[in-house]
């Protein structure tokens, strides 16, 4: 089953045939495998680790996948294809690693949703493109095409982060945010109420969904010896999360993991502020399923903090799985869940 702005891309294969393409921040479905006959060969990059493993299950020897927030290698494409993100502020720094991924003169495609924001495309493409050209409008969704005219240079991290002050309880620290990732650049109150109602914590701890690593800072700020591991499933929050640990000067294992897929062993407490939005979608299926999956991964006696939103129907899941509900804090936009694994 192919997403919308994959069908639209299918549709005018014509448009890429015979050529070297790119596809940047592919979605989950079998797009790059489908594209296979009409294309010298397809490159994938996938910045949501989910996406990236399904389209791993369609591998094929003309058919390159990675996950991350850029390619392993400088390779030039005939064609970059890029799926217009969910997170606007992302999309100057898709079409700044697919000017320097394309060849002299080399078409751009940008494909998306009408309400995901792509119609201010033309805002967006920077000095490199020629003014984008709107050649298809299908199933809610708009392609439009451009054409490097610039001497494209290698994307900097640098251009791409912000970086800030925040007051946590343990005192100032530095936030890396990288673009796409949430980010209000003042604590917000869900983590607030969180890290102002933690009890002290030691041993293996996982902070799910770190984002740019606000939790994970404030943890190795109250107790430098935490075994910390932070997971997302989002290549620019890993990323901001690694730039913020760094710029604080601690070290926590940092990787990818769909859910609790890619976790391994047990924790002596798991802290989240866990992620609602899937897409341009609220959702509370990610964070149900990572209550459920939890408890398997807690040790005997360990503790499971997590902050939500008041309104989302939490309590039912955490009752089923822990056999009760414990609010150990609650205002009125959001409630701390606390529980220990007996």
């Amino acid at each position: 089953m192919l997403t919308n702005p994959s069908q639209l891309i299918l549709r005018n294969a014509g448009l890429i045939e015979n050529q070297r393409l790119l596809l940047l921040n592919v979605e989950a479905d079998t797009l790059c495998h489908d594209l296979l006959p009409s294309c010298k060969s397809v490159t994938a990059l996938a910045l949501d680790f989910n996406h990236y493993q399904q389209q791993r299950r369609h591998e094929d020897a003309r058919l390159q996948l990675s996950f991350g927030h850029a390619l392993p290698g400088d390779d030039k494409f005939d064609v970059v294809v890029v799926f217009f993100p969910k997170a606007k502020a992302l999309a100057p720094y898709l079409f700044a690693l697919a000017a320097w991924h394309l060849a002299p003169q080399g078409q751009l495609l940008v494909c998306g949703e009408n309400k995901g924001g792509i119609k201010s495309v033309d805002k967006l493409l920077g000095t490199d493109f020629s003014k984008p050209v709107k050649l298809d409008n299908a199933r809610h969704c708009l392609l439009y095409s451009a054409e490097l005219i610039g001497a494209a240079t290698k994307p900097r991290i640098e251009d791409f982060v912000s970086r800030y002050t925040l007051a946590l309880p343990t005192g100032e620290v530095t936030i890396c945010n990288m673009v796409g990732v949430f980010s209000d650049k003042k604590l917000d109150e869900g983590t607030a109420l969180l890290l102002d109602n933690l009890p002290s914590l030691s041993g293996r701890v996982l902070d799910f969904g770190c984002g740019a690593g606000v939790i994970a800072i404030a943890l190795k700020k109250a107790n430098p010896a935490l075994e910390l591991e932070c997971v997302d499933i989002n290549a620019m929050a890993l990323l901001s999360c690694q730039l913020s640990l760094k710029a604080n000067g601690m070290d926590a294992k940092v990787f990818a993991s769909d859910g609790l897929a890619q976790v391994e062993g047990s924790f002596d407490a798991i802290i989240s502020n866990p992620p609602f939005h899937d897409g341009l979608s609220s959702t509370t299926d990610i964070a149900t399923r990572f209550v459920a999956d939890s408890k398997t991964r807690l040790k005997s006696g360990g503790q499971w903090h997590i902050v939500a939103n008041r309104h989302l129907p939490y309590s039912d899941t955490v009752a089923a799985v822990f056999g009760k509900v414990n609010i150990s804090a609650e205002n009125n936009k959001y409630k701390v869940y606390s529980n220990q694994n007996r």
